[in-house]
């Protein structure tokens, strides 16, 4: 059976470098004008890389491993007090990115991490070894979200492991940037849907019969859901229907005592961009916010320990979190 899932994880890689390979194709004949803005203020514990970011293009899906400029997952300031203590999270796209930081959080907190992922199987190695470092159990199950019967797997896989589930975090996403809707295949787009809404229906479906009251469901939204993205046509869609999703479910589960919140990051230093947007682009990624910068994961992780926690956010459900280091939503 996980032979079929890997077979399957491979195709569905194959798939985005195709729809990647299609998009760069149109953008080579396009100038890309270059952004002059450069620096940015420092708000948090550390100083954070600013723009100019490096100039470097990923091949999809995107490995961390692979990014000259790495980003910013540990969170040494971070100080862990319990806030999670004996529970067992299943946290989809875990490999890198804001699932890498919030995998580490997690486990400083004192919870046990499954780790889903498609096949970044280094990457996902990497979190592994960290979230270990942390004093905790983490398990790794690749996968494609796409697959209704590869979810349940993933959930059996978990709760196999740790003997209970207590926390999901939805958080693999597919994005591919295009400048017009008549780039968008009817194959392209359901790709987009299948992976970022389907997926997270999926996982939910099939956590539910395992959790239990004080467990927390936690979507991964973003700011492009909250105000649209002119090139991220199918991709935003996919995250408001994420942040509508997430308000229905917090109603449908509030009498199961189960909490379910999205955090709505903007930009963040992923290998999800690179393995999207032009090095032109990605050089000036994130300058547009108030802060002038892109965050990094670990600026982002803190939010969903809150979120998660039921000593933090017991009376929270429904809610979708801005993280966009800008005013407003």
């Amino acid at each position: 059976m996980q032979h079929d899932h890997d077979n399957t994880a491979e195709r569905t890689a194959e798939k985005h470098r195709e729809i990647q390979d299609q998009q760069d194709r149109r953008d080579e004949a396009k100038s890309d004008q270059k952004s002059s803005d450069k620096g940015g203020p420092q708000t948090g514990a550390r100083e954070q890389p600013t723009p100019p970011m490096p100039a470097q293009k990923l091949e999809k899906p995107g490995l961390e491993r692979d990014l000259e400029l790495k980003p910013q997952f540990l969170a040494p300031d971070y100080k862990g007090s319990g806030k999670l203590e004996g529970m067992a999270a299943i946290i989809t796209g875990g490999d890198s990115g804001i699932g890498r930081a919030v995998s580490v959080l997690f486990a400083r907190e004192g919870a046990d991490v499954a780790i889903v992922y498609l096949n970044e199987h280094e990457d996902a190695k990497e979190t592994c070894h960290h979230v270990e470092s942390e004093g905790r159990r983490c398990i790794l199950i690749s996968g494609d979200v796409k697959d209704s019967e590869f979810c349940r797997s993933a959930v059996e896989q978990a709760v196999n492991a740790f003997g209970k589930l207590d926390i999901l975090v939805n958080n693999a996403a597919f994005q591919e940037h295009a400048d017009s809707l008549l780039d968008l295949t009817d194959e392209r787009f359901d790709e987009t849907m299948r992976t970022n809404i389907y997926g997270y229906f999926y996982m939910a479906r099939a956590a539910l019969p395992h959790m239990k009251e004080g467990s927390a469901i936690i979507n991964s939204g973003s700011v492009t859901g909250l105000r649209g993205q002119p090139q991220l046509l199918d991709y935003s869609t996919t995250k408001g229907a994420i942040h509508a999703f997430t308000m229905s479910l917090a109603a449908n589960l509030a009498e199961k005592g189960i909490r379910v919140n999205a955090v709505a990051p903007g930009p963040v230093w992923t290998p999800l961009n690179p393995a999207d947007q032009t090095p032109e682009k990605i050089e000036s990624f994130g300058s547009k916010t108030a802060l002038k910068r892109p965050a990094q994961p670990e600026e982002l992780s803190p939010a969903y320990v809150f979120l998660a926690s039921p000593v933090c956010s017991s009376f929270i459900t429904g809610l979708v979190l801005p993280v966009t280091g800008s005013p407003g939503s």
